[in-house]
């Protein structure tokens, strides 16, 4: 079973986004254990300060080593990957997530303010990740996205085995469009290669109309090939 922890100012804020849907039934089933921890908890003042000036001056302010520390070193096993979510990460992707869902322990470290202190960086994390060029107030709502990414390629959590694998991004192309009933609605009919019944062709036109809209939308992604 994979274990995620997630080191967070504001543990709170996770509990209704993993409440709900598939990654609610992912630890239910007992196929993810997903725990946010209060980095607070592991503050030694009365005022359970995680954050100070940073050194030289400058706007703002900088999450302290101390609680990150013990907080990374009270929960690390022998097959932990350390993540730090920062926009001066790698930016990430399908193939990322196929990647750490490999894994049987993620600690992921929410950053706030203006950042963490260097020491963070250089002595526990092991990968950097962004969901984009821009800022957002904190890790958090990064987290909560890769998290369920990560979360629906456990098997046994989709219905069917085969969803994760044609979703956009799972291969090289985005996802062909896709229909139900009605047949026709307001004008707009399904095309007819999807009702005759024949795979060999609906699959031609699925790749077809995959690679189409990949050109026409993404086409960078056929340049990385």
């Amino acid at each position: 079973m994979l274990e995620i922890d997630i080191l967070t100012l504001f543990p709170e804020s996770f509990f209704g986004p993993f409440a709900e849907s598939i990654v609610a039934r992912a630890i239910n089933n007992d196929l993810v254990a997903i725990n946010a921890v209060d980095l607070r908890n592991y503050t030694t003042d009365r005022h359970r300060s995680v954050d100070d000036k940073p050194y030289g001056g400058g706007p703002g302010m900088l999450m302290a080593p101390d609680p990150i520390f013990k907080a990374v070193e009270d929960l690390k096993k022998e097959d932990s990957l350390v993540i730090l979510m920062s926009p001066q990460g790698r930016v990430f992707n399908q193939k990322m997530a196929l990647s750490l869902v490999e894994k049987k322990h993620l600690i992921i470290i929410c950053g706030h303010y203006e950042g963490v202190d260097e020491r963070i960086r250089e002595a526990l994390v092991d990968i950097e990740i962004s969901i984009g060029d821009f800022v957002l107030t904190s890790g958090n709502i990064p987290t909560m996205a890769i998290v369920d990414s990560i979360v629906r390629l456990i098997p046994g959590v989709l219905g069917s085995e085969h969803s994760a694998v044609s979703e956009s991004f799972s291969g090289d192309l985005l996802e062909y469009p896709q229909y139900t009933r009605p047949v026709e609605y307001r004008g707009m009919r399904v095309p007819e290669v999807l009702l005759s019944g024949n795979h060999k062709k609906i699959e031609e036109w699925r790749n077809k109309k995959a690679f189409e809209r990949t050109m026409k939308r993404r086409p960078e992604l056929l340049k990385l090939k």
